[in-house]
């Protein structure tokens, strides 16, 4: 294990180091100069579109799903571990700067992430099943050429490791800390190892039930669990921000000023803006997935004729998922009073802390229902994205059954690993698999603005 990290430590380092910061930031303002800041210029837009469309759930009758069941099996892969252990550790190894690092990073998202969904759907076919697939290595291949398949195979292979422990393993580690941290809470004894065991085993079985029922399953699950999540996890987030208001001026003091100056703020234990900076752009990455291509994944399932239309779902996911959600993670963090170890990883644990510093230790049981909801629903929405990959990759669907029940089972293997190193890991794959996407979407800029403009002028919005 020891050699594993720091062959994982050394690639880490390269892969988000400067070059990789670069070339997010700089597609992400590519995007947004080319169309024009889409993401504020037409962000009512957006929201009205998107929230309009999102309850108008109509049958989709061709196997597809819904543009509803669409976006909700994206936000169910997007709002996970990344909202409440992602942000808590770019919190405690980046200071309270990070979070305006992660804003940034949600900002240039918003027209990454509505260039990949637009491409995607653009550019998606049919398999032999019947159902719409899309995604990075297809826009890849039919909107650059056969030329680029050697790129799109890059990414799929990418994906299919990804998923193992971005969408998986990781996921389970939450729930597992949730569960743990909620019994401790209430002076349970028990076997932790064996007890986390067990759980990783019941993951497993649900995970495969769900996964295994095919597409029109994950968009029915999905459709109930992330609304239901998403719902608990703000009321309670804002509870404790209304319950701490007088410390709100302060906590974006240190957020703002922290970015920039984080040694102030960390007791000089974090002195370097670029760490701030890295942990809050990766971890910001890792949360809304903008620039990865993945959510876009999804949407191209979506039973939809205009791509434009569903790419503005894109605009609203990373708001939705950064702006709102980890920003809210944010201020539970740093304006309950709960004990920061900057310097030292931590996950969902120092979220759950801020939680239980104001309400107390009973509502330790209400975060552990929101964090298993939150994981399992982004293991269910990375599970269709590993089983596209492996669909590309090997040129048949053949495979996805036996990729989805070797899926499943890694949960076993989350369920009991460590956590630094898991995040880590995920950090790396994050890195490599973002590569192949940022090139692509680079090179199909003008596609995305010539898409974009004739709907806008089709439609007058």
């Amino acid at each position: 294990m020891e050699k594993i990290a720091q062959i994982n430590s050394l690639v880490n380092g390269f892969i988000w180091g400067v070059p990789a910061m670069i070339c997010i930031i700089g597609v992400g303002l590519l995007l947004s100069i080319r169309t024009r800041f889409i993401q504020i210029r037409k962000f009512k837009v957006a929201l009205k579109s998107t929230i309009g469309r999102m309850f108008a759930k109509k049958d989709a009758s061709d196997g597809s799903m819904t543009p509803f069941q669409a976006v909700c099996t994206a936000l169910a892969a997007t709002v996970g571990t990344g909202n409440i252990a992602g942000v808590a550790g770019a919190i405690a190894i980046g200071g309270p700067g990070a979070v305006f690092w992660m804003w940034c990073s949600a900002l240039l998202g918003m027209a990454t992430k509505f260039s990949e969904v637009t491409l995607a759907v653009h550019f998606r076919e049919r398999n032999k099943q019947g159902d719409y697939v899309g995604g990075p290595m297809y826009y890849i291949r039919n909107g650059l050429g056969k030329k680029w398949t050697w790129l799109a195979f890059l990414y799929s292979l990418f994906g299919v490791l990804t998923v193992f422990g971005t969408g998986n393993a990781t996921q389970v580690n939450t729930i597992t800390t949730a569960i743990d941290s909620a019994l401790l809470q209430f002076g349970a004894q028990f076997d932790l190892s064996k007890l986390n065991l067990a759980i990783g085993i019941i993951i497993a079985l649900l995970v495969a039930m769900v996964l295994l029922g095919g597409i029109k399953r994950i968009g029915t699950v999905t459709e109930k669990l992330v609304p239901f999540m998403a719902l608990l996890y703000v009321i309670l987030a804002i509870g404790v921000v209304i319950m701490h208001i007088g410390n709100i001026p302060a906590v974006f003091t240190s957020i703002f000023a922290g970015a920039f100056s984080p040694q102030a703020f960390t007791g000089g234990i974090v002195g370097s803006m670029f760490l701030s900076l890295k942990k809050g752009v990766s971890r910001g990455i890792f949360s809304n997935e903008a620039g990865l291509g993945t959510g876009s994944i999804a949407h191209a399932c979506a039973d939809t004729k205009e791509p434009v239309a569903q790419g503005l779902f894109g605009i609203f996911e990373v708001f939705a998922d950064t702006i709102v959600i980890c920003t809210l993670t944010a201020l539970v963090i740093l304006c309950s009073g709960t004990s920061i170890t900057y310097g030292q990883a931590a996950g969902a644990e120092l979220t759950i802390s801020g939680f239980t510093a104001t309400y107390g230790s009973w509502v330790s049981l209400f975060t552990a229902v929101a964090l298993c909801c939150f994981a399992f629903s982004t293991i269910i929405g990375w599970g269709l994205y590993g089983s596209r990959c492996a669909e590309f990759l090997f040129s048949t669907d053949k495979v996805v059954r036996p990729f989805l029940v070797i899926y499943s089972f890694v949960a076993i293997l989350g369920a009991t690993i460590d956590l630094g190193l898991l995040w880590d890991i995920a950090d790396t794959f994050n890195g490599l698999m973002a590569i192949p996407n940022l090139i692509a979407l680079f090179l199909l800029s003008g596609t995305v603005v010539k898409l974009t403009k004739a709907y806008f002028e089709k439609t007058g919005k």
